[in-house]
């Protein structure tokens, strides 16, 4: 029997995103937005929109973990963890505080901006590389 919905040709690719488009500003993007969230939360009694925000918050930092996570697994190359040995330890603080010990588990919008700086840093090194490359 033949298949009518057989793929006739088969592609590959090795990353996830066409090449050239990889940005830290995706992740601060959705960083904003968990401490928009924070800070509306703040300043609003409503149960409903409390969980609305709620809700939102803890996609958006899951969204801030993706594309760190990308950014760290397939944009960065071992010569650049060797030109800068912090870049593992900042990712790792970065999705750590995008997660359930921070921004998921907190309402403080200093936890956020802690988010924010870290990456900010990433950031930096980012456009460095792209600079370089």
């Amino acid at each position: 029997m033949p298949r009518v919905l057989a793929p006739t040709v088969l592609i590959s690719a090795h990353c996830d995103l066409p090449c050239g488009v990889y940005d830290p500003a995706q992740a601060r993007l959705e960083a904003e937005s968990v401490k928009a969230c924070m800070t509306k939360v703040a300043d609003n009694d409503d149960p409903d929109f409390k969980a609305r925000a709620l809700a939102i918050k803890e996609e958006r930092s899951d969204l801030v973990k993706h594309h760190l996570w990308v950014l760290w697994t397939d944009y960065f190359k071992p010569p650049h963890f060797e030109k800068y040995p912090n870049l593992n330890g900042l990712f790792n603080e970065a999705t750590k505080l995008a997660g359930a010990g921070g921004t998921k588990a907190s309402w403080d919008p200093k936890v956020a901006d802690n988010l924010l700086g870290k990456i900010d840093e990433i950031a930096e090194i980012f456009w460095e590389t792209k600079k370089a490359a």
